[in-house]
């Protein structure tokens, strides 16, 4: 007669425990594994640069339209040969000017992101970087080249003298103002990497 060997009794038997991988992985639907998607670098640096150069160059024809629209300040030479403002109400120029850069500029940000965006296989933080960081220079050069065909739309006389009527070559009064691209170029890509709200940001789907 076989020997009886031990017996579980059914209602002793451990159940299975699942443990949850320690590395950077999430669990699916089925309870297999799936690696979360990591940030692209290497491969976004040379789009990266590209993009970075091709919105700096966006700064000139900013600067030549600014420098269309913005409205010159009729203004009277003083004895120091400096413009002073012919009357009160033309100072606001300088607000209008100012205001005129600004929303080019915001204007230009919006549109890049959203362009910025739809480059789906380049999706991700490095080509935002480029991005603003060539929206900086594009502010930058649309100030400096504002001011100079600004300039030559509205030159002095040859030989000014004090009491002379001109018209005052608008400027843009702070440099602050060339964050308004890079802002407006981080919201719109921003907003839309908050809509999209995948892990990789819709680079795997392209």
């Amino acid at each position: 007669m076989p020997a009886e060997g031990p017996v579980e009794s059914p209602g002793t038997r451990a159940e299975p425990m699942r443990i949850a991988p320690s590395g950077p992985e999430e669990l699916s639907e089925f309870g297999y594994p799936q690696p979360v998607p990591r940030v692209v670098v290497r491969a976004d640096i040379l789009p990266a640069v590209s993009v970075l150069s091709l919105v700096a160059l966006v700064g000139l024809p900013l600067g030549w339209l600014w420098s269309r629209l913005a409205p010159p300040q009729a203004s009277v030479l003083e004895a120091t040969g400096e413009p002073a403002p012919l009357m009160v109400v033309e100072s606001y120029h300088r607000f209008d000017a100012l205001a005129l850069f600004l929303l080019l500029n915001f204007g230009t940000g919006l549109l890049v992101g959203a362009a910025l965006w739809m480059l789906r296989g380049r999706r991700g933080p490095v080509v935002l970087v480029g991005a603003v960081l060539g929206a900086l220079v594009a502010g930058w050069l649309a100030m400096k080249m504002g001011a100079s065909f600004a300039a030559g739309l509205h030159p002095l006389p040859p030989q000014p003298r004090p009491g002379d009527v001109v018209d005052a070559a608008p400027e843009v009064a702070t440099a602050w103002a060339v964050v308004a691209q890079p802002m407006a170029i981080a919201l719109a890509y921003g907003l839309a990497a908050s809509w999209n709200g995948l892990d990789d940001l819709g680079r795997r789907l392209r």
